[in-house]
């Protein structure tokens, strides 16, 4: 052992190879092999794209953008409703950020400085408390794009990189429109590179932005619609950002200084003391921290666009101080990757599963404490539902459920398929429901439901299965009823 561990090699691809391993073994390992909450969402309205032809924000609502959508409704195309796909598949994005993040460091500061942000950066993307296990959401193609972007434009020899940055930003955007800020670094440090670069950057990012519009027109997507539910939906009362101050500061200190993030800071202040410089790798860290800030979700999986300017930022401070003091290059990376790398009992107690079957049996639930069914549980409801219903039959679950109907493969009479609290969702959720009556309604039983939904929309939920639907059966906690005719 002792000889193995005294010739073993840091090599980059090494490195990869275990970190792409360890993200897989992490992200398929979770949530009872099935959708999160989240990823059924997404599921659900790319099927419904490309299984059904009906274009997102007309055959379900969400925040994302019909880029994003895209690679759940391929996943459904080809193999069905599967968490795997979507989990594997940003993987592979997460591991091409990270190669390209050694090579930025590589460029700047030497193989030393570009091994050590692999390590930094690769460990860090598998961290609880960033959501490590949601490989599969939109702030992995956030970050991917942005270091492509920020690659091409500190290695740039000609106008043809600064174009291609741009271009690439532009992409980022397309996934998540909070890679503004990634994108706004890399446009202040252009200013600073002269005025070709600068020009060159922005009809970059304007092409890229071009196309993905004329992409999304001849979708058939409804630009208003896109606008609306992407950005002007998210703001103001019932949004995800309507959040009072103390619950703002409470999510702050559990965001920045509860979590594995503050690994970094000793190593951030060493570089700001190194440099005594704000550098535009330090401008991409600041930007993108004020940009979780104004947008004030504090969802752990934000911390993931600051990650790759903190893991750069580590390394080259680091690798300063290894030649600076001849520290021991393979005792540090050992250091390193023990204080770095990320607490999976998660996966280890869920691979047992593989070989016991089920964790939550139906008999655990339909009598009290009512407890919301975990993504297992959930998985079962929808294809129970899926089994007992006819394919064109319409199923509304209350309260959201996304899982479930994600697993029936059935179509929800309202776009808001999942629970919507501005009152524009609230105002098209009635008008869907009206127009559109469901064959299968599932209520909730357990108390979490009665926070989803505002009293009027739980008042209407209880008056329309009184009035119109007979009692089935209870399972997994939810009652379940049909359409009288």
């Amino acid at each position: 052992m002792s000889f193995v561990i005294r010739n073993w090699k840091w090599t980059p691809l090494r490195l990869m190879l275990i970190l792409t391993i360890m993200q897989l073994f992490i992200a398929l390992l979770t949530n009872g092999f099935a959708l999160s909450s989240d990823e059924a969402s997404w599921h659900y309205i790319g099927r419904n794209w490309f299984r059904n032809g009906l274009v997102p924000y007309t055959g379900g609502v969400d925040d994302k953008s019909p880029l994003f959508f895209t690679i759940f409704g391929i996943s459904d195309l080809l193999f069905g409703v599967n968490y795997w796909f979507p989990r594997i598949a940003g993987t592979i994005c997460q591991s091409t950020g990270i190669f390209y993040v050694y090579k930025i460091a590589n460029h700047i500061a030497g193989r030393q400085a570009g091994t050590l942000a692999i390590s930094f950066y690769g460990l860090s993307v598998l961290w609880h408390g960033v959501d490590g296990r949601y490989v599969s959401y939109t702030e992995t193609y956030d970050a991917l794009f942005i270091i492509l972007a920020f690659y091409f434009f500190v290695t740039a020899q000609s106008g043809k990189s600064y174009f291609l940055s741009g271009f690439l930003a532009a992409v980022g955007l397309g996934f998540r429109l909070s890679a503004f800020f990634g994108a706004a670094a890399i446009f202040i440090s252009s200013v600073k590179k002269g005025r070709e670069a600068t020009i060159l950057f922005c009809v970059g990012l304007a092409s890229g932005f071009l196309i993905l519009v004329l992409a999304a027109i001849f979708a058939g997507i409804n630009l208003h619609d896109l606008y609306f539910y992407m950005y002007a939906d998210n703001f103001g009362g019932g949004s995800t950002t309507d959040h009072n101050f103390l619950w703002r500061m409470v999510q702050f200190h559990n965001l920045f200084f509860y979590s594995e993030a503050m690994l970094f800071y000793p190593l951030v202040m060493v570089y700001l003391f190194i440099k005594q410089r704000v550098d535009w790798v330090v401008l991409w860290s600041i930007l993108v921290f004020i940009g979780i800030n104004l947008l004030g979700n504090y969802a752990r999986v934000d911390l993931r666009g600051l990650l790759p300017p903190l893991s750069l930022i580590a390394a080259f401070a680091v690798s300063h101080l290894i030649d600076l003091y001849q520290i021991s290059f393979r005792k540090l990376m050992l250091i390193i990757w023990v204080c770095f790398s990320p607490k999976i009992v998660e996966p280890f107690l869920n691979f047992t599963r593989l070989f016991t079957g089920e964790f939550q049996k139906a008999e655990n639930f339909c009598h009290p404490p009512y407890i919301q069914p975990d993504e297992s549980a959930s998985r079962q409801l929808g294809q129970w539902v899926k089994a007992n219903t006819k394919a064109d039959e319409l199923v509304f679950v209350a309260g959201g459920g996304p899982q479930v109907q994600a697993y029936s493969e059935r179509i929800s009479p309202s776009i808001h398929f999942s629970a919507g609290e501005t009152l524009k969702a609230r105002q098209r959720f009635l008008s869907d429901m009206r127009k559109n009556k469901a064959d299968m309604i599932l209520v909730p039983l357990y108390p979490e439901y009665r926070y989803y939904l505002t009293s009027d929309l739980l008042n209407y939920v209880d008056s329309l299965t009184a009035k119109h639907y007979y009692f089935v059966r209870c399972m997994f906690n939810y009652n379940i009823y049909r359409l009288k005719h």
